[in-house]
C-alpha cells in the first residue's frame, strides 16, 4: 500500500517542484549542475542518506542563512524523512531565488 500512495503522490503533486521518486532520480541525474539536499537532523541523515547528498537540517534555526551561502547557479534535490520538511524547504529556497526540487514521499520513494 505504502509504495502505490508513493507512486500515486507523485502524479498528484502540490506543485510542479514536487516530484515522484523515479522522476526525481532521473532529473537529478541530468546534470552535474544538480545537488542533492538533505534537510532531515543529523540523527536521520547519519544513520542514511543518498550517496553525495549535502546536509543541512531544516529545523536547525541557522537553515536560513545557510542555505543563503549556496550556489543559486546549481538545482537543487531536496529531500526529508517523508516529503514534508523539504517541500518547506523548497518553498523557502524558491523564495529566496534557488531552483529547488521536492522528492514527494521522502528518501523511501528514491528508486533502488
Amino acid at each position: 500500500m505504502n509504495k502505490i500512495f508513493q507512486m500515486l503522490s507523485g502524479f498528484f503533486s502540490k506543485s510542479e517542484y514536487d516530484l515522484s521518486g523515479d522522476y526525481f532520480k532521473n532529473e537529478f541525474k541530468k546534470s552535474e549542475n544538480n545537488v542533492l539536499l538533505d534537510v532531515r537532523t543529523p540523527a536521520e541523515h547519519n544513520n542514511a542518506s543518498l550517496p553525495s547528498a549535502l546536509h543541512i537540517d531544516f529545523l536547525d534555526p541557522s537553515f536560513s542563512s545557510s542555505v543563503g551561502k549556496l550556489r543559486k547557479d546549481k538545482n537543487y534535490f531536496v529531500f526529508c524523512r517523508s516529503g514534508s520538511r523539504s517541500a518547506s524547504a523548497v518553498s523557502m529556497m524558491r523564495k529566496m531565488g534557488f531552483e529547488a526540487f521536492n522528492l514527494v514521499g521522502g528518501i523511501g520513494a528514491w528508486p533502488a
